[in-house]
């Protein structure tokens, strides 16, 4: 099927976001059924306002460089598609819109909340009777998308924080003296995937971390209190990694918002800062010094200590997903399947977005310790392998050299 491709990202960027970007544009350029390359600016709303761009005119440097750029280089968004039934009238405009510009093939890149958006998109081009092949290509630091042995964009960010522990760590074991106690937050609303990878930085029983909480775990007050004076009277001082998204028993979020203002377009509450509630309870029941570190956007964005084996798999289910869908293939998200042997290998595949839309991938429970507060070795062995090698960043004067796109509008042909 002759025609042309969109392609758009979405949700919060990662560092080897681009990289897939990246894969989709330069397999599409291989392929005489792909005429022209659109992107969409900042995800599906990009779509929606006609907001496109001709990435055939992008120079090749620019999009050679694009992996190794932070941030999402089209834009990105958080918007979210209501249901059919509730808003019938954006789907018709999407699908006109695709009418209008001969798009046939396309492809979202993007976490849990944008595969939903893709599948949706999918199901709109099979109610409207439109030929249109619809991809998802993962990405999330989170590591929660269902089917697939882990998310491009999580190696990246779990090697971050590993390294920012190793480093904190040090820091804070030089002041056991004056400062006892340090408590760094990690993203991860529902599920513990990277607090836990933070464990990648012990190689001794004293070094840090010493202590993380997963939000698969009920989180108990009294039960942190003990577990960090435990530690404290051992080794005279203690790390703590924590993910923003602790519950307590009754599943409630232990540091959300409550206003009821404060909700994202999915309907996920804000998270009021976990770290900065524990460092007043412990100071205050345990009169222990102590430092606080969120990471926020910097584990997204860090390309500079990304994984190679991230950025390569990135671009790989990027160039895929162009593959797959000039087989003619629709309603799919690539996954990525790992080999059963003890050396890291891995495949591609794909899983169907309707299985896909809406699930998390939560840490098995088997992978967290009997008292809830750090990994097994089950844990490190899968991460371990994904966090391997490092990227050449081109740089000028001692810093990073960042590519742009030039994002010239496509305008609709008459």
């Amino acid at each position: 099927m002759r025609g042309n491709c969109i392609v758009a990202q979405s949700g919060g960027p990662t560092a080897v976001i681009n990289q897939s970007l990246c894969g989709v544009i330069q397999e599409a350029q291989k392929h005489r059924e792909i005429e022209e390359i659109c992107g969409a600016k900042n995800g599906i709303l990009g779509l929606l306002k006609e907001e496109l761009i001709d990435l055939r005119k992008e120079k090749t440097s620019a999009i050679d460089n694009l992996g190794t750029t932070p941030g999402a280089a089209l834009g990105s968004c958080r918007y979210r598609l209501k249901s059919w039934s509730e808003s019938k009238k954006d789907f018709e405009k999407i699908i006109e819109i695709c009418r209008k510009y001969n798009l046939r093939y396309f492809f979202y890149i993007g976490g849990n909340d944008s595969m939903d958006t893709t599948n949706k998109v999918n199901e709109a081009a099979k109610r409207m009777d439109y030929q249109l092949k619809v991809i998802g290509i993962p990405k999330t630091i989170d590591n929660d998308l269902v089917f697939t042995d882990h998310c491009p964009g999580f190696a990246s960010a779990a090697k971050y924080l590993a390294v920012s522990v190793m480093e904190a760590g040090r820091h804070l074991e030089s002041l056991y003296g004056s400062e006892s106690a340090t408590i760094l937050e990690t993203l991860g609303r529902n599920t513990g995937w990277l607090a836990g990878s933070c464990a990648l930085a012990k190689r001794s029983k004293e070094d840090a971390p010493h202590l993380i909480y997963f939000p698969e775990i009920p989180f108990s007050l009294d039960k942190f209190i003990k577990d960090v004076k435990e530690v404290y009277h051992k080794i005279g001082g203690v790390f703590i990694v924590v993910s923003e998204g602790l519950r307590d028993k009754k599943g409630n979020y232990v540091c959300a918002r409550k206003d009821g203002v404060s909700i994202d377009a999915f309907g996920h509450p804000e998270l009021e800062g976990i770290s900065g509630y524990l460092k007043e309870l412990v100071e205050s029941r345990l009169k222990l010094k102590t430092r606080t570190i969120k990471s926020d956007i910097c584990q997204q964005s860090a390309v500079h200590f990304a994984s190679r084996v991230d950025m390569e798999e990135a671009y790989l289910v990027g160039k895929e997903a162009v593959k797959l869908a000039l087989e003619g293939k629709s309603g799919y998200m690539i996954t990525i399947k790992r080999g059963k042997g003890k050396v890291y290998e891995r495949r591609i595949s794909a899983a169907r977005l309707s299985l896909v839309a809406n699930m998390e991938k939560k840490v098995p429970l088997r992978w967290i310790n009997r008292r809830g507060n750090f990994v097994t070795e089950e844990f490190i062995e899968y991460v371990r392998p994904l966090i391997q090698g490092e990227v050449n960043i081109p740089t000028q004067n001692g810093l990073p050299c960042y590519a742009k796109l030039e994002k010239r509008r496509i305008l609709a042909k008459k």
